[in-house]
């Protein structure tokens, strides 16, 4: 028996379908809320009721085509086990890789309307942000984990896009590879085989495990992490 939220979610792939296809073929200028209804076959504000704006049907989009991308590939990293350099390294290279490869959707992404940052991207930094809590774990950060993350994210996404601004036959496929070294130098210690004694390394080391503290109250913690945000984030003049 055919519901009516068989339908809604039938209607609902046509018009991702059709979104992801005039992406590939026509780039990501053609893909206006016009342009899918007429390819998808429906009414604009159908897409309205669906998706809610430009901006949602974008992040369907996007979720569409990482899911296949993703499921295309032979081995899945396992970010919560093995050598945590090792598990960012191969998550840097899998986001460069899917730039390069999805240059539409990555402008597309970019050029969503509202400034809030897509479901994708927000997924992807929740995954980045755990390889990072790995490394602060490990006692291998000298930055706080915040700082790591946002350096990491920016220098990933620059990455990209300068790739992407050169021709293809051009590019230096090297400078992935270039960038996160010079960004793994200024935020991991400086011999990670053995952990840094530092006060930063270790006030980051202790901010992983002051959740778990014990004998503590939660307004004890609270000001515990507040001391080693301030000293962490502190600039000396």
């Amino acid at each position: 028996m055919v519901t009516t939220q068989d339908t809604r979610d039938d209607v609902r792939a046509g018009i991702v379908a059709a979104a992801t296809q005039l992406l590939r073929e026509k780039g990501a200028n053609a893909v206006t809320t016009r342009a899918v209804a007429q390819a998808a076959g429906v009414q604009a504000p159908t897409i309205y009721r669906l998706f809610g704006d430009k901006d949602g049907l974008i992040d369907a989009v996007a979720e569409h085509v990482m899911a296949g991308y993703v499921g295309g590939k032979s081995v899945a990293v396992d970010v919560e086990t093995g050598d945590p350099v090792a598990g960012l390294r191969s998550g840097w290279r899998a986001h460069v890789e899917f730039g390069l490869t999805n240059p539409e959707l990555y402008a597309l992404i970019a050029a969503r309307g509202s400034g809030a940052p897509s479901p994708a991207t927000v997924a992807g930094l929740d995954v980045l942000r755990r390889r990072v809590r790995r490394l602060a774990a490990a006692g291998l950060l000298r930055v706080d984990e915040q700082r790591a993350l946002l350096m990491i994210h920016s220098a990933g996404n620059g990455t990209i896009l300068t790739l992407l601004g050169m021709p293809a036959d051009q590019r230096d496929l090297g400078l992935g590879e270039t960038m996160l070294d010079a960004v793994l130098t200024s935020i991991l210690t400086t011999a990670p085989a053995t952990p840094d004694t530092t006060a930063n390394a270790v006030a980051v080391t202790f901010a992983t495990v002051l959740p778990d503290l014990p004998g503590l109250t939660d307004a004890e913690r609270a000001l515990m992490a507040e001391w080693l945000h301030r000293s962490l984030t502190h600039r000396t003049p």
